[in-house]
């Protein structure tokens, strides 16, 4: 079975409702960057950024998953699929992706502040119970903190994401340019000789990878296309 390495940004989750966070009117346009997503900006007001991280779930749990989400989990009937997310919802797992690697970690999850990664302390919340009351402390008795990687913090995700890419047979990038750290980082462990699709909308500079294959479209419209050729081999 061939395995497809799937790798995907922000525009993955637009045509589900959720902005992204550098467009206009995307979600840092009334907060700070530093303020809600920064080490410091957690440790000057871990109720601003607790309260903001709640907001940001209550916005999840009344997003669903689009077609592109769909069709890349279909991948899975016929393909070993691995997909590496820059986006820290689930809706990955909601289409009914198996093997889903999160980069920035995970809006639905919560974990120690002075551990972070310690999985003894990392809880799963859910629709009943997706707001986190500030102050609420983590198994070790430091603060709960949203399960992400804020600005500035190690991705300790990009090596099994690495390891990933260097054994995929096709790779396919959507909704994040090949200028943007990790995916232009990601796209150096993949074998010359594997094709790479690229599914975005605007146009994009393939920075020298000669193998890039375009397909100019959104989320659901590129899947479609590259799904009924994927499926054809």
């Amino acid at each position: 079975m061939k395995k497809i390495v799937v790798l995907t940004g922000a525009g993955m989750s637009v045509e589900s409702g959720l902005s992204t966070f550098r467009d206009a009117g995307g979600l840092w346009e009334n907060y700070p960057v530093q303020q809600v997503a920064s080490h410091e900006g957690w440790e000057a007001d871990p109720e601003l950024v607790t309260n903001f991280y709640n907001m940001l779930r209550k916005k999840l749990l009344g997003a669903k998953p689009n077609e592109g989400h769909d069709l890349v989990a279909k991948l899975q009937e016929k393909y070993d699929v691995t997909v590496v997310t820059q986006n820290v919802d689930n809706l990955h797992e909601m289409a009914g992706s198996k093997n889903v690697i999160h980069l920035h970690g995970e809006l639905m999850k919560v974990c120690s502040s002075n551990d972070p990664y310690n999985a003894k302390f990392v809880q799963t919340l859910d629709a009943k119970n997706s707001q986190v009351v500030p102050g609420t402390k983590a198994g070790d008795g430091s603060l709960l903190r949203p399960f992400i990687v804020f600005f500035g913090e190690s991705v300790p995700m990009i090596e099994p994401a690495a390891a990933e890419a260097q054994k995929a047979d096709i790779f396919i990038i959507i909704g994040t340019s090949l200028n943007v750290y990790p995916a232009a980082g990601l796209v150096q462990y993949v074998n010359s000789d594997v094709p790479v699709y690229l599914i975005d909308p605007k146009p994009v500079m393939a920075g020298g990878y000669h193998k890039v294959i375009q397909i100019q479209k959104g989320a659901s419209d590129g899947m479609k296309e590259l799904y009924t050729k994927l499926m054809e081999k």
